[in-house]
């Protein structure tokens, strides 16, 4: 009988440890980190290093920009001929009022961010003109859409979704990078059902899973970077994504850079 007991109190001590082995272990697991996101320069267009670029996309295979700050050209959106660079069709607002950001275009209607000012400015397509204005509760830095509601950043960890008849927030997603939240979410673009942001400051494309907010996976564009301030050392960050969804070619520039780049990547 003591025998038995003894065996007993024996296995019972070894599971316990394996049990606070087993919770340590899952404790201190680390949570996914973001896969690399290589690419490779395909080509190279010139770019108006006066753009202090803020948004870029690709809309039915043509081109479109927009700037912001406080010199002559700024705060403007543009229609732009992507061989040449040259501006194609153009409509600014006030720079000494408002400090224009990103935009996006959904059913041929333009989405027109402000900084600080939190007023968005809506134009039709076909001739910029402005039909309507809205006002958001946060600062105004990148935008997109996935085709029917438009996603928008404010240089948090947070993307908002907004009703784009109404503006009316939908829902807040946060994002995670290996389990902590990130930060300077700023240019944003859709592809392939995920979004794809500038990370303000740094030389970063994060690939976020819409559905949970997770960064998949990240693009370090730091060579790309060094390599436009060796050509034009007055360069700012890296900020622009655009996609073709017809020719699934994928664009980059940064703020005042003499090029933008078709890239391609690795996954």
């Amino acid at each position: 009988m003591k025998k038995a007991i003894s065996l007993f109190l024996i296995l019972l001590i070894v599971a316990c440890k394996n049990k606070d082995k087993n919770d340590n272990e899952i404790g201190t697991q680390q949570p996914d980190q973001p896969k690399n996101l290589s690419y490779s320069i395909v080509n190279s267009f010139p770019h108006d290093t006066s753009s202090f670029t803020q948004g870029l996309l690709i809309y039915k295979g043509e081109l479109y920009e927009s700037t912001g700050g406080e010199a002559d050209n700024a705060n403007e959106i543009l229609k732009v001929d992507l061989k040449t660079g040259k501006v194609q069709k153009m409509a600014s607002i006030d720079r000494k009022k408002y400090f224009g950001e990103g935009i996006a275009i959904l059913r041929d209607t333009v989405y027109q961010l402000t900084w600080k000012d939190k007023v968005v400015f809506v134009y039709t397509l076909k001739d910029f003109k402005k039909v309507k204005e809205f006002t958001i509760n946060t600062e105004g830095w990148g935008i997109t859409t996935d085709g029917k509601d438009l996603i928008v950043s404010d240089g948090t960890s947070n993307l908002y979704y907004y009703d784009p008849s109404t503006f009316k927030l939908l829902k807040t997603q946060a994002v995670t990078e290996g389990g902590s939240l990130t930060h300077n979410l700023n240019e944003l673009e859709f592809i392939d059902g995920f979004v794809y942001a500038n990370q303000w400051q740094y030389p970063y494309i994060l690939k976020i899973d819409p559905a949970s907010g997770k960064v998949v996976a990240k693009g370090d564009l730091n060579d790309m970077w060094n390599r436009v301030k060796a050509k034009d050392p007055e360069a700012d960050v890296p900020n622009g994504i655009a996609y073709d969804p017809a020719t699934k070619k994928i664009y980059v520039t940064g703020k005042l850079w003499p090029n933008l780049y078709e890239i391609q990547f690795a996954q």
